[in-house]
Formats: C-alpha cells, structure tokens, sequence
C-alpha cells in the first residue's frame, strides 16, 4: 500500500511541483474544495465548526423575521394572512430548494454552504429591510427561503461526511443547534435591542452576522471527495481502510439510481413522523409572538425574552444527549425517551393555554422541559436517520437528506397554512388588537360619559353631528354639559374604531385560549405519530449489543484492511 502524505487535507499538491503560480492556486481553492484524503482531527473539527457556524447564521436570518412580526405587519399595512402566506409560500420554496440541493451528491456540498451564505446575508442585509411593499418584501423572504432550503440539506451533509457513526450523534447535536442557536439568538439580540431599535436594524444585524461567517466559510470550508464521502465510515480507526478502498470506487456507479433508494418507508415515513414531532417547534419559531400577544398580552420583546428559556434548554439538551447517545453507542432509547416525556409536558402547556393566570415562569419551565426533552429526540433521531441512509446507499447521503428537507418543509408551509384556520382568533387580534386596546384607552373618559347615558347617546347616534334636533341637543347639553359633549366629539375616531373592530376583537379575545389550546394539542398528536417510526430505523436499542456490533465490526476492517495492504505490498 502506498505512503500517506505527510498533511493529508492537502488538496493539491504544492506550486512547487507543477510550477502553478502562487496565488492562482489559492484563489482556485475558493471553488475547488475537495480533500482527496481524510482530515487530521484538528482540521476535520475546523470544518465542523464552519458548518455549524454557517447554520446559526442562516437560521437566524430566517427566524428574525418572526420575532418581529407584528411590526412588519404594522409597517406594511398586511392583514395577518397575508403575512402567514409569506411564510408558507417561503417554506414551499424551501421545500423545493431541499430537493435541488440533493444534487450535492453529484455537485458537492461545500460551494452552496458558502456561497448561499453570502447571498442570504445580503438579501438580509440590504434586499428585506429596504423592501419598499409588501410584495417586494414576499418574493425576497422567499429567495432566503430558497438559499435555506439548500442549506438545509447540504450542511448536514457535510456533517455526515466528517463524522463518523460513533461520533455521529455528538456531531448531529452540534448541527441541530443551528437552528436552535439562530432562534437562541434571534431571541437574545431581540429581547435586547428591541427598546431601541427598529425592525429593519433586527433583520440588518443578522445580514451582518451572514458576512462576519461567510469570511472564514469562504477560505477555510471543504469536503471531502466522492471517492471518500460515499463510504460507510464506523469510527476513526476505519480511516486508512476507507481511503484504501477509495482507490478502486467508482462513484458514479454507487449513485446510481439513488432517488429509487431513497423512496422507502425507513426514509420517507421517520423523515414525515419526525417534521410532525417537531410541529411544536416549528409554532415556537413562528407563532409564540402572536399567542403570547393575543392571549397573554406580552409585548415582542417580552415574548423572546421568555423564549430564551426554550431555546437555552434545547442547545445544550442536544450535545448532552448526543454524547452520552455516542457513548452507548445507542439511538433509539433516547429517542423514546425524549418523544414520551415532550408528548407529557407539551399536554400540560397545551393546557396552560387557556389559563390567564398562568405565570411568565410557570412557561419558563414547562419551555425548559419540553426543550430539553426535544433534544434527548432530535439529536439521536438525526444521527440514525443518516446512518439510515448510509444503510440503502452511503453515496446517496445528500439525496436521502433532501427527501428530509423537502418534507420538513412541506409541513412546515402546510402546518403554517392551517394555524390560522385553526386559530381563526388570530386574525382579529393580531390586525386590530393593538388599535382596539389604544382606542379604549383613549376614549375612556368619552365612554364613562356615554355609559353613563345610553339612552341619550342612542338617540344622538341616530343623527349626523349637523343634523341633531335642536330640542335633543339641549337635553344633550342639559344632562351632560357642553365639556362632557366635547369629550365625547374628540373621541369620534377612536369611537368609530371601537365600534368596527371591538366587538370582534373582544369575541376573538374570549375565543383565543381554546383555540390555541387546539392547536398545541395538534402539536402532541404530532409527536404521537413520531413513536412508531422510532422502530423502522437502523440502530439497536441495547448498548452490549452495540458494543459488540462494532467490535466485530472493527475486526472485520482489520481484517479486510489486512488483505488489502498484503495485495498491495
């Protein structure tokens, strides 16, 4: 067998020895990103923590638009559908956009990572908050939903391709909290600055983040070869043998028909049960601002502060039960776990939902158990739906994940779609709510003058203000006096809007809890659904049987390494 090279990320060889200038070279490195040989530990880590990186950025481009949603309807005049329809037709081009990217397999992951990167922070930097209507603000959201849906399947890619199965799931944790570290941030940084700072400056600094990552992205970020990636790769010991076997791999061959392969009930069926189980975080993402403003009252700024305790929980959930997951060598009990113990705790928000009384911290911990118990679910559920994949055609990886993105989005556009249908509270709420509360403080004292005399103010409402019989407006001036009757005239706008929106708002208000209690309830049907499917994945669910699994598997890659090196010799 042939000598390794002495830095095996080396993905060309030097200037030296083919005379290629200098900078050429390094400039080419910024498209031609594959690593013919598997990466040191300190450089595999390195591309690890960009792809991470590159997640938390995106998501919290995405997720910044919720967290201030009720000032983007605000500014543009939208009704509440309307903005609902911006995102489900965003996560419909998503889903579309996971399927494009399942041609990583034949294109490479590492380019779209990037450079989407760079497109999706201009597009929050300078495209959605200079957006000058509403229309112009929905194609844009959906161009960052298109570079999302791309990512969404090529980052875990990458992700995959650097770990192998017994890390897998401590490196799965880490991707996952992505988007739990976007949302995390989009709270934090919102919860923070709102007091001052616009919604254009919330999508703005999210551009900026884009660009502070696509930097070290764009010079630091590979792959690995086909050759290499389209291989089964059990632990770092399996290392020379993969790279031995690579000499004679044909990937080409190997993708063949991988479409096919991945159309089966252990993909498609745990990829749908799965986007079901996460309906409740997909409601956190986009709705917790409406429902907590509609029901409980809370301002957008208070709202993410108390999302902080969710997302806080779930991100270090996820690595925690990622390493104990790969420590055990086991995913399925941890996700049995984690489903049972979020469908218990999510019924018992879901019935807090229609309590007024609830406490800001009584949600603080019901949100830190159901983000930890999502996590105990998620990370291990990642990790085995690749190895999964890898077990139907290990060169079909970006293809078996974009089967995932494009149903996790499809729900998500479906689910978005039926909330307010479900909800149907929302609209009223959240279009008129905030002008029917200020116009009842404002015309408070005009309505203590009328409350106080309806009759007489029945009658003067029967008439245009110009056309009152003079003997009904001396009663008027009589019983009420010419400053009550004043008050009353000022009042006129906000008593107009009282009495076109305020009896709906108010029904909409009566009918808001049972509504939402609906709709999380929903959510726990969701992650109902989640529990069979636990059982048609690949993975064992006794940690000694897995221990000896990949014990004879690693005398089984001796073994074969020890054919191979002696027909090379």
């Amino acid at each position: 067998m042939t000598a390794m090279p002495a830095s095996p990320d080396d993905t060309n060889v030097r200037p030296a020895d083919t005379g290629t200038p200098e900078s050429p070279r390094r400039v080419a490195r910024l498209w031609r990103r594959e690593l013919h040989h598997y990466p040191v530990t300190a450089h595999r880590l390195a591309y690890l923590g960009i792809v991470v990186l590159t997640t938390v950025v995106l998501y919290y481009a995405l997720y910044v638009q919720y967290a201030v949603a009720t000032s983007i309807i605000t500014h543009f005049h939208m009704t509440y559908s309307y903005f609902v329809w911006v995102s489900v037709i965003g996560n419909a081009v998503g889903a579309f956009a996971s399927l494009v990217a399942g041609l990583a397999d034949r294109w490479g992951r590492a380019n779209m990572v990037v450079y989407g990167l760079l497109i999706a922070a201009l597009l929050s930097l300078l495209g959605l908050p200079n957006a000058p209507n509403k229309g112009t603000y929905l194609v844009l959201f959906a161009a960052l939903s298109f570079i999302e849906g791309i990512v969404l399947v090529a980052t875990p890619a990458l992700i995959r391709d650097f770990s192998p199965q017994l890390g897998r799931a401590t490196a799965m944790g880490y991707w996952t909290m992505g988007p739990v570290i976007g949302s995390l941030v989009v709270t934090v940084v919102t919860s923070s600055t709102l007091s001052f700072a616009s919604w254009q400056d919330e999508l703005r600094y999210s551009g900026w983040a884009g660009l502070a990552v696509f930097v070290p992205a764009l010079v630091g970020l590979r792959e690995l070869s086909p050759r290499l990636r389209d291989q089964i790769m059990v632990s770092l010991r399996d290392r020379a043998l993969v790279e031995a076997r690579a000499k004679g791999t044909h990937p080409e061959t190997a993708a063949a028909g991988h479409w096919r392969q991945m159309l089966r009930l252990d993909i498609v069926g745990s990829a749908t049960a799965v986007s079901l189980f996460l309906l409740l975080y997909f409601g956190a993402v986009g709705n917790f601002v409406v429902y907590f403003a509609a029901t409980f009252g809370y301002s957008e700024q208070r709202t993410n502060g108390l999302a902080n305790w969710y997302w806080a929980a779930n991100a270090v959930a996820l690595v925690v039960a990622g390493l104990l997951s790969d420590k055990l060598k086991v995913r399925k009990p941890f996700m049995l776990a984690g489903a049972l113990g979020s469908i218990a705790v999510t019924t018992l928000f879901a019935l807090h939902a229609t309590e007024p009384r609830t406490g800001y911290y009584t949600f603080a911990a019901l949100f830190v158990a159901i983000g930890v118990l999502t996590g105990v679910a998620y990370a291990p559920w990642m990790a085995s739906f690749t190895e999964t994949v890898e077990k139907r055609n290990p060169a079909a990886t970006a293809t078996g994940l974009a089967v995932w993105g494009w149903i996790i989005r499809a729900v998500v556009a479906i689910s978005t779609a039926f909330v307010p249908v479900v909800v149907t509270s929302a609209t009223p709420l959240v279009e008129h709510g905030a002008q029917v509360k200020a116009a009842s403080v404002q015309a408070a004292p005009a309505l203590a003058i009328i409350d106080a005399h309806p009759r007489l103010f029945a009658r003067l409402q029967a008439y245009p203000p110009n056309e009152v019989p003079p003997a009904l407006a001396a009663q008027a001036a009589r019983e009420v006096g010419a400053d009550g009757l004043a008050t009353v005239r000022k009042a006129q706008p906000q008593l107009a809007l009282l009495q076109r929106y305020g009896a709906k708002v108010k029904s909409a208000a009566a009918q808001g809890p049972e509504q939402w209690r609906t709709w999380w309830l929903i959510c726990v049907a969701g992650q109902i659904v989640f529990l069979p499917f636990i059982f048609v994945m690949a993975g064992r669910w006794s940690p000694r049987k897995a221990r000896d699994e990949a014990l004879e598997h690693q005398r089984a890659v001796d073994r074969e390494l020890a054919a191979l090196t002696g027909k090379d010799d």
